[in-house]
C-alpha cells in the first residue's frame, strides 16, 4: 500500500504578517495511523522540500503524542524535509491520497492546477481520497467528469464558520470552508465546534477539524482495504 500525503507550501496568513502552513497534529496522526499500518508514504507539496509549519499547532496545548512522535523520528522529519514537488507525482503512482490541513492551503492548494487534477484523477481511477479541517476548501475548483462540481450532491464536511470564527480567522482566509463546499452544491453537515466529525461518501472521505485526522486516516485506510 503506498499512500500520497499533500501539504502546503504556503506560509503567509494574508496581510495578517503571521505564519502559517500545515497543521501538525493533521499530518501526524495520520502518518502513523498508515505507517503503522504498513504503509510506504510520500510526502509532496507544490514546492518540494520543507513545507511551512504553522507555528501555532506546535504550540503545547495543540501538542499529542502524535505530534511528539513524529517530532521525535528521524525518518518522519527527514521525510517533511524532503517533500517531493506536486507536479513530480501522479495518481498513478498511489493507492489513496490524503490532504492534512492548516490555513495554508486556502492560498495555494485550494488553487495548484497539479493538486486539482491529482484529486480528479485519483477518484475517477477508482482510489480513495481523504481531505481534513480546511483542506476540503481545495476541492473548490475540482470537477466530475460531468463538469460539475466535485462536491456537489456529496455528502462533506470541512472546517465550520464557528470554528474559524473562535480562531479569530474569518475576515483574513481567503474563504470560508464552510460556505464555499456549501455554495458548489455540497451536502454540507458538521457535529459540534472542535467535535471529531467524519463523512464519507463514496471514496471521497472530509474531516472537519483536527480532532477528525486520525478517524479520516482510518476511514481511508478502510477504503483501501475495500478497493484493494
Amino acid at each position: 500500500m503506498k499512500v500520497l500525503i499533500v501539504l502546503t507550501s504556503h506560509d503567509q496568513l494574508g496581510t495578517t504578517g503571521r505564519k502559517t502552513g500545515f497543521w501538525l497534529e493533521e499530518l501526524a496522526a495520520p502518518y502513523y495511523r498508515f505507517k503503522d499500518a504498513g504503509a510506504d508514504i510520500v510526502l509532496a507539496s507544490p514546492k518540494g522540500g520543507r513545507p511551512p509549519l504553522d507555528p501555532k499547532s506546535n504550540e503545547p496545548d495543540f501538542q499529542t503524542d502524535d505530534t511528539r512522535r513524529f517530532e521525535s523520528d528521524p525518518g518522519a522529519t527527514a521525510a517533511l524535509d524532503g517533500t517531493v514537488r506536486l507536479d513530480t507525482v501522479s495518481a498513478d503512482g498511489f493507492d489513496a491520497v490524503f490532504y492534512p490541513g492548516g490555513h495554508g492551503p486556502l492560498w495555494d492548494l485550494a488553487e495548484d492546477e497539479h493538486s486539482i487534477r491529482l484529486i480528479e484523477a485519483t477518484l475517477r481511477a477508482g482510489k480513495p481520497l481523504a481531505l481534513v479541517c480546511h483542506a476540503p476548501g481545495v476541492l473548490r475548483h475540482t470537477t466530475a467528469p460531468d463538469g460539475a462540481p466535485l462536491v456537489q450532491g456529496r455528502r462533506v464536511t470541512g472546517f465550520t464558520n464557528g470554528e474559524e470564527a473562535a480562531v479569530g480567522l474569518t475576515d483574513v482566509v481567503p474563504f470560508l470552508v464552510e460556505d464555499e463546499l456549501t455554495r458548489l452544491g455540497g451536502d454540507y453537515s458538521k457535529a459540534g465546534d472542535w467535535e471529531p466529525y467524519v463523512l464519507t461518501d463514496g471514496l471521497l472521505v472530509t474531516g472537519q477539524n483536527p480532532a477528525s485526522s486520525a478517524p479520516a486516516a482510518d476511514a481511508l485506510l478502510t477504503l483501501v482495504t475495500q478497493t484493494g
